[in-house]
């Protein structure tokens, strides 16, 4: 019968993490049960959560409640099937968007075939990536753009090569880290700003001629930016909010919007499909399948922005490090094989 319990990561408290153990439960008829071999840690959500850095009456207030368990990029073994299940066998490598645990279980519809080719830690990427690919369709662009990238985190480093895949002409990485920032240069940046986004309105003018951004995107969860990263726009330009702020009541609109009639392009990683039809095609279980696909065909990389790996026993330095001290970090996972 295999394991008869499973570890789990839960925040018990503010900046308290703590690995816990239950009961194991088998899968169902009409369910598969995975065996996790690593969880991509989503560290701009998950420290936010942790740091319960957002203010009373928010979504994240009504979100967050303690013991809350958090993550949402799993990658894993399956272990066993129901005896209904014929899309997956035992042996298969899945991904998911389940939350941090060495087990994970149901429908086999809420699991993702990761093909050979792809490693573990790259795959679990898949979140992110259909996150931030949903993001830049929604910017609809068009080829030949010039976009500025505002934080150059896991989401910014995705979005910058999702929009050289669409055909930008100028990418402008925006980022006071210089290691963030050489990441992206090696992603397909064009230029690259080491400075806050207040003070690049000048240099951006210049890279493009005086014309500024045809679409910027604040990817930072930083509420100040969303104001400055107006100011980089050309008229009937648009300003792409991925990355969320845990406080949106310090986000306000400038002149800038009506002066140039900007579009402020907002986008939630819920704002998919839920089901393929012939006009929506682009369902979350696409957009990652078409993610696994530029991962093997070299279009898209990201093993080298693959920088940390922690045990789950170690998960409150883990969340303690990153809350704190992020800098050199970006695809940060915990091993579930050290359990």
């Amino acid at each position: 019968m295999g394991a008869s319990e499973t570890a789990k990561i839960v925040i018990t408290e503010k900046e308290k993490a703590e690995l816990h153990r239950e009961a194991l439960r088998r899968p169902g008829d009409d369910e598969v049960l995975v065996r996790a071999t690593c969880s991509l840690i989503s560290t701009g959500t998950e420290t936010i959560c942790y740091g319960r850095r957002f203010a009373p009456g928010t979504h994240w207030d009504q979100w967050v409640k303690y013991p809350f368990q958090t993550g949402y990029s799993h990658v894993g073994v399956v272990e066993e099937v129901g005896r209904n299940v014929k899309q997956f066998k035992p042996g298969d490598r899945v991904g998911s968007t389940h939350a941090h645990s060495q087990y994970v279980g149901g429908s086999p519809s809420g699991f993702y075939a990761i093909p050979d080719g792809v490693s573990d830690r790259d795959a679990a990427w898949l979140t992110l990536s259909y996150i931030v690919q949903n993001g830049v369709r929604r910017a609809q662009h068009a080829m030949g753009e010039d976009v500025v990238i505002v934080g150059l985190g896991p989401l910014g480093q995705l979005a910058l090569q999702f929009v050289r895949l669409l055909g930008a002409r100028v990418i402008v990485a925006v980022d006071p880290d210089a290691t963030r920032l050489e990441m992206a240069r090696m992603h397909g940046a064009t230029h690259t700003l080491a400075v806050g986004v207040d003070a690049a309105v000048e240099p951006v003018k210049e890279i493009t001629k005086g014309r500024l951004a045809d679409a910027v995107y604040d990817m930072t969860g930083n509420d100040k930016v969303f104001a400055a990263a107006q100011h980089l726009l050309r008229r009937f330009g648009k300003l792409v909010l991925i990355g969320d702020t845990g406080t949106p009541a310090g986000q306000f609109l400038t002149g800038d919007v009506i002066r140039k009639s900007l579009q402020i392009v907002a986008s939630h990683a819920t704002n998919t499909p839920p089901e393929e039809t012939d006009w929506s095609h682009w369902t979350r279980a696409n957009m990652i399948q078409l993610f696994y696909s530029y991962l093997l065909d070299g279009r898209m990389k990201v093993s080298d922005l693959n920088t940390h790996l922690f045990s789950p026993v170690e998960c409150q330095d883990a969340y303690q490090k990153l809350l704190h001290t992020r800098a050199g970090t970006m695809g940060c996972h915990f091993d579930w094989t050290k359990v």
